[in-house]
């Protein structure tokens, strides 16, 4: 049956369908990306230990963490074209499983040449990643549905901190001096081989498109490439070229780039900001940096399903990132002390990570098309190359202050323009 032939479904019928294929699609994607956050932030957990053990600076371990971007923002448009054009089955089975084998072999690094340079292999093989799997999300759900659905995909970023947190302390303590290798070492083994096995499960479990999905019936794929096809209609399906020029895609990457200096800010340094309490013990700091994402978590999908339900983006951008600013300034303030320090911390994590999901709704409405893979990956690219800037600043301010005070008050300055950009972002042409 043509998809434009399809008569109008029972609500019932409609809300069941995109419940099956948000069960089908939705865990294992957030299982893809919990080990695709945790292989490129895991190094903030890792430097507690490798820093001594290398004789590294803050500086070197900033400038290493952040060059994985540079990598990312050079391969980032043309892999997701490649994706768009060879499928994302394919594609993402690769990502995983190159960037697996390169974040595995972290635990090799001697020096702080070896360290950029694995860095920067890590970011050119996890390139289109993230926005590939944006882009596949737009094949199978409408705009009005996509900040519910994009909240629930990006919480694993809060959940790989969750998660993450304590069992990287856990490796580091436990696994110290096995087979003669230290903590750091069999941090990067033990959490990069999951997206290698991942990468190979990609193979199994995700199809192409709507069409080719053996576990819908036939009823279900009209129903739902009925919707996309609708959805298509209100979309610019722009050329490469022209994506690349548009004005909007670039005040949205720009609007990203001041999101993602929070968001890595945060990342790479919540560890050594919790050690900076007074907290020594490894477990003990993995355990305490759980906090934070948790709460973001539970910020994460309040604050989709919010804008989904009201279909208002501006003010689910603009107060999450206030929020978010407000910790950050108040964690540069009072990160000295225990209590307020993780409350603040608390605050700008979930304020930081509440704006992202909101945010891919406004991209993902305006582009269609291969124009969608080069703007989606665009935006994606500039905005982090702020991951390569924030962690360079923060260590570049510590070795200089001894302190992250400033370094704090910059990235929450970052947030309240971000802000401010939001509210020109979201405004309905003449």
């Amino acid at each position: 049956m043509a998809a434009e032939a399809v008569l109008p479904q029972p609500a019932s019928f409609v809300d069941a369908t995109y419940r099956k294929v948000a069960w089908r699609l939705l865990p294992f994607l957030f299982l893809c990306y919990v080990v695709a956050y945790l292989d490129r932030v895991n190094v903030g957990f890792a430097k507690l230990q490798m820093l001594s053990d290398l004789k590294f600076s803050e500086t070197a371990y900033g400038l290493g963490a952040g060059i994985f971007f540079i990598g990312y923002f050079i391969f980032e448009i043309p892999s997701n074209l490649i994706l768009h054009r060879t499928g994302a089955r394919r594609w993402i089975a690769r990502i995983m499983i190159t960037w697996g084998f390169l974040s595995s072999s972290m635990m090799f690094v001697t020096s702080e040449t070896m360290f950029y340079v694995l860095r920067f292999l890590l970011g050119a093989a996890e390139a289109g990643f993230f926005p590939g799997i944006i882009l596949y999300l737009t094949y199978w759900f409408p705009a009005q549905q996509r900040g519910r659905i994009v909240a629930l995909f990006m919480t694993a970023i809060a959940m790989s901190g969750v998660i993450g947190g304590p069992l990287s302390g856990w490796i580091m303590t436990g696994m110290a001096g096995v087979n003669g290798w230290a903590g750091w070492q069999w941090l990067f083994l033990l959490e990069g081989m999951p997206s290698v096995i991942l990468g190979v499960a990609v193979l199994l479990v995700l199809d192409d498109s709507i069409r080719g999905a053996k576990w819908l019936t036939t009823a279900e794929k009209d129903l739902l490439e009925s919707r996309i096809a609708a959805d298509q209609k209100g979309q610019a399906h722009l050329s490469v070229g022209q994506t690349l020029r548009d004005p909007r895609v670039l005040l949205l990457a720009g609007l990203y780039f001041c999101f993602i200096m929070g968001l890595y800010g945060v990342s790479f340094w919540l560890p050594q900001l919790i050690k900076g309490m007074g907290v020594t013990d490894l477990n003990s700091i993995g355990l305490l940096s759980a906090i934070p994402y948790g709460v973001a978590a539970v910020a994460m999908v309040l604050v989709g399903r919010s804008s989904d339900a009201l279909q208002e983006r501006r003010l689910h951008l603009v107060v999450p990132a206030l929020l978010g600013a407000a910790g950050l300034a108040l964690a540069g303030a009072y990160g000295s002390q225990p209590v307020l320090g993780m409350l603040a911390l608390t605050l700008g994590t979930a304020g930081v990570l509440s704006v992202l999901p909101v945010f891919w709704t406004l991209p993902t409405a305006l582009l269609g098309g291969a124009g969608a893979a080069a703007g989606i990956a665009l935006i994606n690219s500039v905005g982090n190359l702020a991951g390569f800037l924030s962690p360079y600043m923060v260590g570049a301010v510590k070795d200089a202050t001894g302190n992250t005070t400033l370094a704090m008050f910059v990235l929450a300055g970052s947030m309240v323009l971000g802000a401010a950009v939001s509210v020109m972002a979201t405004r309905k042409p003449r």
